[in-house]
């Protein structure tokens, strides 16, 4: 029934399927997992706080009935002395035993998950002692699930040498094998979430988490996913959205495969293919199709697929925006301004995750059309909505508004702001050659002193998204010996030195030069915007050049 449930949530069943799982979320801790990850899927695509507290909740009550329901101190005692005597085969009481402490620990990395959004050092605190006593439990499941699993395959064999002739032997093994099957999926969908959790935790709060007694393997944790999507436990299609948002968002944001984005996509789509004729018109697997489309520069592609799952998800406000939001950045990738800022504007006034970023997406668009007084509106309104003090994303908008909050913005530097935003966001890659072009215009035209840092730093990641490596070298060593960008637009300077050294390092003789640059960027600066983004990006650039280059 649970399989059922989240099959029913994918096929875009979104209201049944969340009126399945809180009929019968009481009934069982597998309906209540369920239930609970549905909080969880809608927190998550939204951001909204009051989702994000409504999913602690929710998992806190499925943790507590899971809990509740664990064996007495009698039957633990019981069991233990069982297990001494008879360890040759699994209970049912052994199954349902694991199954709810794989659950406890599902729900306390959904907690943690939960506590890294909100991009605190506090929160990063608590969310790695959070994961501590799940990765206890994982790593205790999976050993006894394991060891359940040699047992059992040791005593079918010893059975069917003895006894071949006797078939009922074989249903009851066939059925404890496969519970362990199915419980093995279980713990892998977990165990692998938490593995690529942890390697994407900042890289100076690694050593934080490694005295918790925990490493973080992305490997490991992809090949669980991978195990976990072809089981036949309830969260197979959770793990196969799992390594969907992982090749299609993470890997290409925080640049984890260096310039070759196209690793990630063709892995992507080769789990489309395999699940399309399981979810022919599931809006979630179109959003990740127009992702997978966006990467590889299809523009038109993405729109259509982002719009079609725009429809299919009629009953899902949570979808629906993140769609939206696709749709918002590809127009704007178009630098089609005028569809861009409808977008932003419509996700300004319906969703309540960053209001402030949306209304300054809205801004710098509408001021790239020449609606420069309705531009100066949002601007002010980017103040007026600035809610999140601790967030880097609103702390950004905050500060880039406040300029025109008493002075008009112009046409020439709201369309510098929209290639700004292209650029941080890793989106400067999805545009054509005619449209980064257009971009490599605008920003020569730019002559303001106070631009003329950014204004190198964005020519410099344009001419190597054209692929002129030597005019983007001497772009990025301008902005590097930019030293008003420090007072003004701090983030300058360390992104210049990494974007430098990245391009750098394909140089065999330059490997050395390319690596000073990169530990530049990462000890030199500090309490610049974004600053654990690009800590995340020089970590992998590294690590991936000792991988190449033996230490």
């Amino acid at each position: 029934m649970a399989l059922a449930g989240i099959n029913m949530l994918l096929n875009n069943g979104f209201r049944e399927s969340d009126q399945l799982f809180k009929k019968y979320r009481n009934n069982s801790p597998l309906m209540s997992f369920g239930a609970s990850f549905v909080s969880f899927l809608n927190a998550m695509m939204t951001f909204e706080d009051e989702k994000m507290q409504l999913a602690c909740d929710d998992l806190k009550s499925t943790e507590k009935l899971c809990e509740s329901n664990e064996a007495g101190v009698i039957e633990t005692i019981r069991n233990k002395i069982k297990k001494n005597v008879d360890m040759q085969r699994p209970t049912a009481l052994d199954v349902d035993r694991l199954q709810r402490q794989i659950i406890i620990a599902d729900c306390q990395v959904y907690l943690a998950v939960l506590s890294f959004v909100k991009q605190e050092l506090s929160a990063y605190i608590k969310g790695g002692w959070i994961l501590r006593k799940a990765w206890k439990i994982y790593n205790k499941c999976y050993s006894e699930i394991d060891a359940l699993q040699l047992m059992h395959k040791k005593r079918s064999q010893e059975s069917l040498t003895s006894d071949r002739a006797n078939d009922n032997h074989i249903p009851a093994m066939s059925l404890h094998q496969e519970s362990l099957s199915r419980l093995k999926g279980a713990v892998s969908f977990g165990y692998g979430l938490f593995h690529l959790c942890i390697s994407m935790v900042p890289p100076n709060l690694l050593k934080i988490i490694n005295l918790l007694g925990f490493p973080g393997d992305r490997l490991q944790g992809l090949s669980s996913l991978m195990y976990a999507s072809e089981s036949k436990d309830m969260k197979a299609p959770l793990a196969t959205l799992a390594l969907l948002w992982y090749h299609t968002v993470v890997r290409p944001f925080f640049a984890l495969d260096g310039l070759d984005a196209q690793v990630g996509l063709r892995e992507a789509k080769e789990i489309l293919r395999t699940k399309e004729s399981i979810y022919p018109d599931s809006s979630l697997f179109l959003f990740f199709k127009g992702r997978i489309q966006r990467l590889e520069c299809k523009i038109n592609s993405a729109l259509t697929s982002f719009q079609t799952a725009l429809e299919l998800a009629v009953d899902q406000r949570e979808i629906q925006h993140v769609c939206l939001y696709e749709i918002g950045w590809c127009t704007m990738i178009e630098m089609n301004f005028k569809d861009a800022y409808k977008s932003f504007a419509r996700l300004k006034n319906e969703s309540r995750w960053s209001q402030c970023y949306y209304a300054y997406l809205t801004a710098v668009c509408q001021g790239a059309t020449g609606e420069i007084d309705k531009s100066q509106e949002a601007f002010i309104e980017v103040q007026q909505l600035f809610r999140r003090k601790n967030n880097q994303i609103e702390q950004f908008s905050f500060r880039r508004a406040e300029r025109f909050q008493k002075e008009k913005p112009t046409k020439d530097l709201c369309v510098l702001a929209v290639i700004e935003v292209l650029y941080l966001w890793k989106a400067l890659a999805n545009c054509s050659p005619s449209n980064l072009q257009r971009m490599n215009q605008a920003c020569q035209e730019m002559s303001e002193p106070l631009t003329i840092g950014l204004k190198h730093l964005l020519l410099g990641a344009i001419h190597k998204c054209l692929g002129n490596t030597d005019g983007a070298v001497e772009f990025f060593q301008l902005a590097i010996k930019d030293e008003l960008s420090r007072q003004t637009n701090s983030y300058i300077q360390p992104y210049a030195c990494y974007e430098l050294g990245c391009l750098l390092l394909e140089n065999p003789e330059m490997l050395d030069k390319g690596k000073a640059l990169l530990y530049q960027a990462k000890e030199e600066f500090a309490g610049y915007d974004f600053e654990n983004r690009l800590h995340v990006r020089i970590h992998t650039a590294l690590a991936s050049l000792k991988e190449v280059v033996p230490q």
